[in-house]
């Protein structure tokens, strides 16, 4: 554990070690409001230099699954500061995860004058669960017109300005799994005909957008970004591999001259070493690597170069005292799959730490 457990430092980016806590969906939010068991559970896993909370939406029409937080409240960011707050005690540093699900949502899940919106009108296959009515096919989305999709950029950056008035240390942007921002990058789910539609450009250009606009109002240094190329994830459908190689060095690149802090990817062995060459060659700031890692491949990753940073999900979930755990090379918790999603303290912040008096 040579390298995961001593200090990181990049540029004005400074971890007490290279341990990042991936960003994990964990329904706790009800009615949507941070509060003091989620401030519980982040505090418990302060042993990472890094925490990426959950998907966090910037608006009401982003909140697309049930007990998911929000950061466009006044009573949210005051829920938020609990978290902030006790996570700082440990000395470790914490950006909220802004996730606007987009047509990935069912209109159930959604308070009172939310919709669902989304790229373009084509609806997600598959389902999710609502508390209202159990199982539901995802809603058909409306698509946002020209001028409301400025009016979501301006919803990020107003979350961005209320994560750092909730006490976070920087916003990441999250432009995987399927949602809203990989909505715009994909071909087959952006049927657009106006400037955010067509070429790799324009289908990146609410992305790049997004993350100056965001840059400029609260700092370059607080900001970062999530990629998952490759990846089917919530319906996107694949498209060539040229182009998703053309999409993502295009953003590396752009990203890297607003000079956004990490570059967060979510690794899929679908992607080809020629892209990760380009990431690596074309963003000069931190990169964090996710995805099926264990301690072991983890060290192996930052020794080999490419990635900067390492990030675990499962394991913090069962795990409080992970790092420690990792230290000392003691065994793991079992995951509770039952309670990944459920709402209250059971397998959320009750697995137990080594030291039981904790």
């Amino acid at each position: 554990m040579n390298n995961l457990l001593h200090p990181f430092s990049k540029g004005n980016f400074n971890l007490k070690n290279h341990i990042v806590m991936a960003p994990m969906t964990r329904s706790r939010a009800i009615d949507n409001l941070p509060n003091d068991l989620m401030a519980t559970y982040y505090a418990q896993r302060s042993g990472a230099g890094l925490i990426v909370t959950e998907g966090t939406s910037p608006s009401v029409n982003g909140l697309g699954y049930c007990r998911i937080p929000g950061i466009f409240s006044e009573e949210q960011i005051e829920g938020w500061k609990k978290t902030t707050d006790a996570v700082h005690k440990n000395d470790s540093k914490i950006f909220v995860q802004l996730m606007h699900t987009g047509r990935v949502a069912h209109e159930a899940n959604l308070p009172e004058g939310g919709k669902v919106v989304g790229v373009s009108d084509i609806k997600a296959a598959g389902e999710m669960y609502t508390d209202a009515l159990g199982m539901q096919e995802h809603t058909q989305p409306v698509a946002l017109s020209t001028e409301e999709v400025y009016q979501v950029m301006n919803e990020y950056v107003s979350g961005a300005k209320n994560a750092v008035e909730a006490g976070f240390d920087g916003v990441e942007l999250h432009a995987a799994n399927g949602y809203l921002l990989e909505q715009f990058l994909n071909p087959n789910v952006n049927n657009r005909t106006d400037e955010f539609g067509g070429s790799v450009e324009n289908r990146a250009k609410f992305l790049i957008k997004t993350a100056q606009k965001i840059a400029d109002e609260i700092g370059k240094e607080k900001v970062g970004i999530r990629f998952s190329p490759f990846s089917t994830f919530n319906d996107m459908p694949t498209y060539s591999e040229e182009e998703v190689i053309k999409t993502y060095s295009y953003l590396a690149a752009e990203l890297n001259t607003i000079g956004i802090t990490y570059l967060h990817l979510s690794y899929s062995p679908q992607i080809p070493e020629s892209l990760m060459n380009a990431l690596r060659a074309n963003f000069e700031g931190t990169i964090i690597l996710c995805n099926g890692l264990t301690a072991e491949t983890a060290e192996t990753a930052l020794e080999e170069g490419f990635a900067d940073l390492v990030a675990f999900g499962r394991y913090y979930i069962a795990n409080p005292d992970f790092d420690q755990r990792l230290e000392k090379g003691t065994s793991l918790n079992d995951l509770d799959f039952n309670t990944f999603y459920t709402p209250g303290a059971e397998g959320f912040t009750d697995y137990p730490f080594l030291n039981s008096e904790k």
